[in-house]
């Protein structure tokens, strides 16, 4: 069955040839990441024996087995774990993005608004929290953790309100911090995050099923002892200029810094007797290798710029169709036909009242305008999960006919680039990918596809 779903639109104009190489190895590289195939690959049940990795665990002598979780695809991870334990699973819950939650017998999908958290994120951590504390040592706890979690398991910390949450989110969404600067505030306005859940399970054992997201490429979530600080989520709003904009409750709660309450590091796991086992199902070094293997089975020759690509979108769009018209012009850093695989986050810094838009489409938006005119490049751009920012759309594609189709539709790409307005572009050029959720989530996928002459 084929992820993009509007293929034909994408291959009905432009550079054809080359916009087909790039849509078969964007199909290829998420089948290659599917989380529900990376958990039956890892996961096993014969008899009483389970086996997860290099663990091994006699379910005789285990009490329940429950699990819990959230992000976007990780009912995905759950429906894997209950095909493989079935009835052995005594209760679940994971907190997944709204429109993206899969009806499961044994586990508790809860849908809830993403990236921006809401009220069904508060209530479904709190029944998190419900669950754990009936964990007993002899349990076992599994965590389905993907990118998403920090909005979608949002529990805010003592004297913050989910409309103060809310706010904070905007502002650091807006700035064009990294994730993980957005993250170390999250954790420390959290009662569930930066480790907190791995605490409220103990003293049962947890196993937690991370696919990546940061460009870290390290498991991070609500189970893993956290390396940030109250002195770092401040410092991060204080380099964004957000200190001052922050609700009062946010400011007290972070200037107080009783170590009392920050989060739990390694030696705090270690005194307690903390049992996590973090293991990765995916991350952007998977979907690169898998799509660099699949262009070179097509015949492209192909290499992986980076699986760490960090930056503003549209510079960084910029900064890649300079490097494919290099490779066009003169043979660098790859021979033509190739494909040259890129792997990351970008960030978009918000000015003035925005459009719709995500950082994918924004990069692609913004590369277009430096490819017209070639007839060999084509650049695709998508957001692993099948959502990029807060639309619909995975991405877009683009190339040296964009601009010009663009003109004769009257639409104007530079002041849409400027307003952060690239889905109006991509919907009306039929250049917008569409996938819906692929039960995963690596950061993002991008592709620079040149032609042979």
């Amino acid at each position: 069955m084929s992820i993009i779903k509007n293929r034909s639109a994408l291959l009905s104009h432009g550079t054809v040839e080359g916009r087909k190489i790039a849509l078969d190895v964007i199909e290829h590289a998420l089948k290659a990441i599917d989380s529900y195939e990376a958990v039956k690959a890892l996961v096993t049940l014969q008899g009483n024996v389970l086996r997860v990795a290099s663990l091994t665990y006699d379910l005789s002598k285990i009490g329940d087995i429950y699990i819990v979780g959230g992000g976007k695809g990780s009912s995905s991870i759950a429906e894997a774990l209950e095909h493989i334990l079935g009835d052995r699973i005594k209760k679940g819950l994971v907190v997944e993005k709204r429109g993206q939650g899969r009806k499961l017998s044994k586990v508790h999908v809860i849908e809830a608004g993403h990236p921006v958290p809401d009220e069904n994120g508060v209530k479904a951590s709190n029944k998190i929290i419900e669950i754990a504390k009936n964990a007993k040592r002899e349990d076992l706890f599994f965590a389905c953790i993907t990118g998403g979690c920090s909005a979608l398991m949002t529990l805010p910390a003592e004297g913050i309100s989910l409309e103060d949450v809310k706010k904070v989110t905007d502002l650091l969404l807006m700035c064009g911090a990294e994730i993980q600067e957005i993250n170390a505030v999250r954790k420390h306005i959290s009662k569930v995050m930066g480790g907190r859940l791995a605490l409220h399970i103990h003293p049962a054992e947890v196993i937690s099923l991370v696919v990546v997201d940061e460009v870290a490429g390290l498991p991070w979530g609500p189970t893993v002892a956290d390396t940030t600080t109250f002195s770092d989520a401040i410092s991060v709003l204080n380099k964004y200029a957000l200190w001052e904009k922050l609700p009062d409750s946010v400011r007290k709660h972070l200037e107080k810094a009783d170590p009392k309450e920050e989060t739990p590091k390694i030696k705090d796991f270690e005194r307690e007797g903390v049992k996590v086992h973090n293991l990765i199902l995916a991350s952007s070094e998977n979907v690169c290798e898998a799509a660099r293997k699949r262009a070179e089975q097509l015949g492209y020759n192909s290499m992986i710029l980076s699986t760490v690509m960090e930056g503003e979108s549209r510079e960084v769009g910029i900064a890649l169709a300079g490097i494919a018209k290099e490779a066009e012009k003169n043979g660098r850093p790859l021979n033509p036909p190739c494909v040259l695989v890129v792997g990351g986050e970008t960030t978009v810094t918000i000015t003035g009242e925005p459009g719709e838009g995500g950082r994918n489409q924004e990069f692609a938006l913004a590369a277009s305008l430096k490819i017209d005119g070639s007839r060999r490049i084509v650049i695709a751009s998508i957001g692993t999960d099948g959502t990029d920012g807060p639309t619909d759309i995975a991405g877009g594609i683009v190339d040296g006919y964009t601009v010009q189709r663009a003109r004769e539709k009257k639409i104007d790409l530079f002041q849409n680039l400027t307003r952060h307005n690239s889905s109006y572009v991509f919907r009306q050029l039929d250049d917008a990918i569409f996938t819906g959720s692929t039960g995963t989530n690596v950061m993002d996928l991008r592709l620079l596809v040149v032609g042979p002459t």
